[in-house]
């Protein structure tokens, strides 16, 4: 059977370190390390972590050296990341927020996992990426927090 293939935004990354997020943080990476789940990163994700305090940059590096997938922005991300834009789904000064839910879409993976609650995990903003990706022939996305996605250290 195929393993999920989970699209890891900069949130989870940090979540491992932060008291409210640790927990379910936590959980879905020893999913990746074990294999019950497949991580997919991203260029955008590497941008956003390399100011990060080094236990933060550590942790991705770990990931990007289990079986990961890392995705790269190109002009049909940007184009699906405007489309979004010019939709109104999210307003410019959200634009990575935009190409993290382009590059998931594009990329096909099976949920985006995110703890942001303000522009990415709202059922309203989810059906609008949604609309986007359906008018331009690309498939729905799943985002959801970890919580959502772990298996909570069973085996």
């Amino acid at each position: 059977m195929r393993r999920f293939r989970v699209y890891v935004d900069t949130s989870v990354i940090g979540g491992c370190f932060d008291p409210e997020f640790a927990e379910w943080s936590r959980l879905l990476v020893e999913d990746f390390r074990s294999g019950r789940l497949a991580p997919v990163l991203s260029d955008v994700v590497a941008t956003e972590i390399a100011p990060a305090p080094p236990r933060v940059r550590a942790l991705h590096d770990e990931l990007l050296a289990l079986p990961a997938s890392q995705l790269f922005v190109t002009q049909v991300v940007i184009d699906l990341a405007r489309a979004y834009r010019d939709e109104r789904v999210l307003r410019e000064r959200s634009w990575e927020d935009m190409l993290h839910v382009a590059l998931a879409s594009h990329a096909r993976v099976d949920v985006l996992v995110s703890w942001n609650f303000r522009h990415l995990l709202r059922p309203d903003r989810i059906r609008a990426f949604n609309a986007v990706n359906a008018q331009r022939g690309v498939g729905g996305l799943v985002i959801a927090s970890p919580r959502e996605v772990t298996f909570y250290g069973e085996t």
